[in-house]
């Protein structure tokens, strides 16, 4: 198809060429026509995220919380509206073990009870079990955790 467009390119030009050398007349030369470039492909768009960043809901409302994708409960411990201080998450896990089996584990939707003004006790003692928890695997219970929940009680 190619061959053939660029053969009817030729042709046409050998004909107007023919046909512009047996006029008898001058014709002033004309000026050459812009040629018509293709417009650049268009860029791209980037590509969409596959998961919208989690939309943070208003702040805490007093002792509870609903957690969104992305949540953890360090970080839920972290803000002034809960505790203010990471180390604490414990206690959300102490507060929320009829909701929480694994601590590595909180789903969208679950709300959370935000314990106010726990006993300094129970704040030292979530703060050392944060700091000495060890290692931890995803979908399983700790033991050090377990003994923590077990001693909390």
């Amino acid at each position: 198809m190619k061959k053939l467009a660029g053969s009817m390119t030729v042709l046409a030009a050998i004909a107007i060429t023919a046909l512009g050398c047996s006029s008898t007349t001058t014709q002033p030369e004309a000026q050459p026509r812009p040629v018509a470039q293709a417009a650049p492909a268009a860029t791209p768009a980037p590509a969409a995220r596959t998961a919208a960043p989690a939309q943070r809901p208003a702040p805490i409302p007093p002792g509870r919380y609903t957690v969104v994708a992305g949540d953890h409960l360090w970080g839920i411990s972290s803000r002034a509206a809960a505790y203010g201080n990471p180390q604490e998450w414990p206690l959300l896990y102490k507060a929320n073990a009829d909701k929480i089996e694994d601590a590595d584990l909180i789903y969208p939707g679950q709300v959370l009870v935000i314990e106010k003004e726990p006993a300094a006790a129970q704040v030292e003692a979530a703060i050392k079990h944060a700091r000495t928890r060890g290692q931890w695997r995803l979908g399983a219970v700790e033991q050090s955790d377990r003994v923590y929940l077990a001693a909390a009680k």
